[in-house]
């Protein structure tokens, strides 16, 4: 392994596809050691049943030129959690970095349904997924993590704090659990500066993830036919581009600077000049902000 993390331990919550799978890749092709995790595996599928798995993810980390390593994991159960840390602290004996993107909500909410008509359990079993897994594993992954002096936090979230503050996302549950993660991003950053660490949140664009794609009846290879349907769509990224924020922020020896701060992939590309696949640099979140919320004609001029 070669590269500018080719000394790092991660450990990427929630890595069976999408975000997730585009940060461990990312971190595998700066040579990285790469924990991924999740419930989706070649012999058992979690409720999404769908064919991602979190040993395809490894194996993509280790062709990218990393050492990609997959643990199944529920993130809500504690001792599965605990033994996932006891395993990387037996085998690495150091955590350098940790991103917390569990998720798995999408199946969940219901979109512009007012909390008393959303399904409760539904509601509710997203914030045990989207807020109480990060919780769980932070809780046994940042003792380790703070062994070594330098290490990271990045909480995936859905939108910026400034975004987020002045707009309803989607329901209740859906705007509440993006929030939360926010703030623990926030509050870890309380706890983790004055002991040598850095927390981060992070959001993605519009990301191009599997399940986008397929909701939009495309691929990758020819995501742009989604546009006679969604003109806006114009502006969306691949997972890798916000898998190349991540690894940006690991390599750099000052990142302390963005200690509790809410960031995005296209705010990052800007300042550490990475680039999407295709070579653009979408700015999803101003383009959102400035074009699709005004009202405006679909035109990703100046934002990609």
């Amino acid at each position: 392994m070669s590269g500018p993390l080719q000394d790092t331990v991660a450990l990427v919550a929630g890595a069976t596809r999408g975000a997730g799978r585009g940060i461990a890749v990312e971190l595998g092709a700066a040579g990285a050691t790469v924990y991924v995790t999740g419930r989706s595996t070649r012999e058992r599928r979690s409720e999404y049943d769908r064919p991602e798995t979190i040993e395809d993810t490894a194996d993509l980390v280790t062709a990218a030129g990393g050492r990609g390593i997959a643990v199944p994991v529920d993130h809500l159960d504690q001792p599965a959690v605990r033994a996932l840390v006891e395993r990387i602290d037996h085998e690495q004996g150091r955590l350098d970095l940790l991103v917390n993107d569990i998720w798995g909500g999408e199946k969940l909410f219901e979109w512009d349904t007012p909390v008393w008509e959303h399904d409760l359990d539904n509601g509710l079993r997203l914030l045990r997924l989207a807020v109480e897994t990060h919780a769980i594993t932070s809780h046994f992954a940042l003792p380790l993590l703070l062994r070594r002096p330098g290490g990271l936090v990045v909480e995936m979230t859905d939108g910026t704090a400034d975004y987020n503050r002045d707009t309803y996302r989607v329901n209740f549950f859906y705007d509440l659990a993006k929030a939360s993660v926010l703030r623990m991003a926030f509050a870890l950053g309380h706890e983790l500066g004055p002991r040598g660490a850095t927390a981060v949140a992070l959001t993605p664009g519009w990301l191009r993830s599997e399940l986008m794609l397929d909701a939009y009846g495309v691929r990758e290879v020819n995501w742009r036919d989604a546009l006679a349907r969604q003109p806006h769509f114009a502006i969306s990224e691949t997972p890798r581009y916000v898998g190349r924020a991540v690894a940006a922020l690991a390599a750099d020896p000052e990142v302390a600077r963005l200690n509790g701060q809410s960031l995005s992939s296209g705010g990052l590309a800007q300042v550490y000049g990475f680039t999407d696949l295709d070579g653009s640099r979408p700015d999803a979140w101003r383009y959102l902000v400035e074009v699709q919320d005004a009202g405006k004609p679909a035109d990703v001029t100046g934002y990609r």
